[in-house]
């Protein structure tokens, strides 16, 4: 019965219908006319005539479909249709951590492939999110909210919606759009996992945004003179030294799409993103850390560019690794992406003020680690020190180029098919 609905007025596609119709008619009449001898003439005019009207009538009959279901003008439907096909074609990506770090990322890889997985972290109880969580009981959307944007096809208008924060009003100054948006929708599905994809629908997001866990739980911090903080928001102020992270409660299930998709990557990147509060977090889900371990895809740390107060004060880039290693067992990073970009002065003295200075890529230390440092200018100028996600994505994809190269050469079934084996050659 559904198919009848394309025939409804207004549809604006019987007209192409009946005259692709009308074609196959005339085609049909044509080829009987030419095939029994009769007068040639009148054959070929309506063979000729008849595939005109076929392919006029097919023709607009897709255009006035894909004019409703792409958000794209008519003169830009190729290019759509090619650009939809290419990035489906792309790697299957994974990234892993939380904060504006990973959006970043993001922002950059969707121009390459649609295959593109993030699974964030929920341990917010800060902010926008941490209020919602707080009022209506459900996982904080902050983090998510910001990869929804990043992923999403048309970023400009939606973006500034999924984006605005309140500065006024009773009750919603200080509150986030995007993160209301998604609250709004958790309590109509009544499920927080179906309301991302909700969202994601609306915002024609290329790949998916995943939880960690679905678990209710929060970050804790043991500090190095043994004191426990609890809460993820005031683990960086306490100004003393991080020993460990943990969740509580610390038998946290992971969304089984996560975990299915770690297995079939063909890369897995944690970060960019705070140390110890975005990218270590995930990795204490239970099963996270030994999915990625199983997994056949090589494992990409990228390295911040500078240090941050309250976690990472005088970290070296082996610092950050060491500290993933200790919390999800060591020979997790296979790779590690690390700025070596000088930062403008003006910039610096800034950080400098706020206690954070550039880290040290001290390379050597990484290799005796057994991880490969992939070196690489990424510092996007602005008003703040960030990776530039055009130059991380690329630096991603030449990586993914250089093992693809080297699978052929050892002709190698897959990938990455032991991605510690693979990594000593």
């Amino acid at each position: 019965m559904n198919i009848l609905k394309w025939l409804y007025p207004g549809m604006r596609i019987k007209r192409w219908i009946f005259l692709s119709f009308l074609g196959a008619m005339a085609f049909g009449a044509g080829l009987v006319l030419v095939t029994k001898g009769s007068p040639s003439g009148i054959g070929i005019f309506l063979l000729g005539i008849g595939f005109l009207l076929i392919v006029v009538g097919f023709r607009s009959t897709i255009i006035s479909i894909i004019k409703v279901l792409a958000p794209v003008q008519q003169s830009e439907v190729a290019e759509f249709i090619y650009q939809q096909h290419h990035l489906k074609r792309g790697p299957k990506v994974v990234v892993v951590g939380g904060g504006t770090g990973l959006s970043v990322l993001l922002r950059g890889l969707k121009k390459y492939t649609s295959n593109i997985t993030a699974i964030v972290t929920v341990a917010d109880d800060g902010g926008s999110s941490g209020q919602i969580r707080g009022e209506f009981g459900i996982l904080p959307p902050g983090d998510i909210r910001n990869c929804l944007v990043a992923l999403a096809d048309k970023e400009s208008l939606m973006e500034e919606l999924f984006q605005h924060r309140f500065t006024n009003g009773h009750g919603l100054a200080g509150h986030n759009m995007g993160n209301l948006l998604i609250a709004a929708m958790t309590q109509i599905s009544g499920d927080f996992e179906k309301a991302i994809r909700e969202m994601s629908k609306v915002l024609a997001i290329r790949g998916q945004v995943l939880p960690a866990t679905l678990t209710d739980c929060s970050l804790c911090a043991e500090l190095e003179d043994g004191s426990i903080i609890e809460g993820e928001s005031k683990i960086p102020r306490t100004g003393k030294l991080i020993k460990r992270v943990f969740l509580k409660p610390g038998d946290c299930e992971p969304v089984p799409e996560a975990l299915n998709a770690i297995s079939d990557a063909d890369i897995i990147i944690l970060g960019p993103g705070s140390l110890y509060t975005s990218v270590i977090p995930n990795l204490l889900v239970r099963g996270m850390a030994d999915a990625i371990n199983k997994s056949a895809a090589v494992t990409v740390y990228v390295c911040n560019i500078m240090t941050q107060p309250g976690e990472t004060e005088g970290y070296k880039a082996s610092d950050h690794i060491r500290a993933i290693h200790q919390h999800a067992g060591s020979g997790l990073i296979d790779y590690a992406i690390i700025n070596i970009e000088d930062i403008p002065r003006k910039l610096l003295q800034k950080y400098r003020e706020e206690g954070a200075v550039p880290v040290r890529p001290n390379l050597k230390e990484i290799e005796q680690m057994n991880v490969i440092p992939v070196k690489r200018n990424l510092v996007f100028e602005t008003d703040v020190v960030r990776h530039d996600p055009n130059k991380l994505a690329e630096s991603v994809m030449e990586l993914i180029g250089e093992l693809k190269l080297q699978q052929e050469k050892f002709h190698l079934p897959l990938l990455f098919p032991n991605k510690h084996k693979y990594r000593e050659m």
